[in-house]
């Protein structure tokens, strides 16, 4: 399963990469949003994780522009995210994204979101 991480913290990246590829997926980076749209256009990915706070275009436009594109459309969006306050969630939802995380990850139950958009 490929997944595309769209996130721009160096930290982040690295720990998540590392956790996903030693559970088997492929895993491409995408450190902003329009380069994340981008990737989510050319390497159709499985899955994406959508960081929120990202520095040019935020993870709920991005996901919006996949979302509207009948090419990546069907692409699910798990929202990967540090905020957690109340509505956030709703937030993700509404932009389109199929799912919402939050960070720090706990990799059990981000596995278990990810295995229930695994390609059959």
């Amino acid at each position: 399963m490929k997944i595309l991480y769209v996130e721009d913290n160096d930290d982040n990246i690295y720990m998540l990469k590392n956790r996903l590829s030693r559970a088997g997926f492929t895993v491409l980076i995408a450190t902003n949003g329009a380069q994340g749209i981008a990737m989510a256009t050319s390497d159709k990915p499985d899955l994406i994780l959508m960081d929120i706070t990202l520095p040019d275009i935020d993870g709920e436009e991005a996901t919006r522009r996949i979302k509207a594109d009948p090419a990546t459309k069907g692409i699910p969006i798990i929202a990967l995210t540090a905020n957690a306050m109340s509505g956030d969630r709703e937030k993700a939802l509404a932009a389109g994204c199929d799912d919402f995380d939050t960070k720090p990850v706990e990799m059990p139950r981000l596995l278990e979101k990810i295995s229930a958009f695994k390609p059959q």
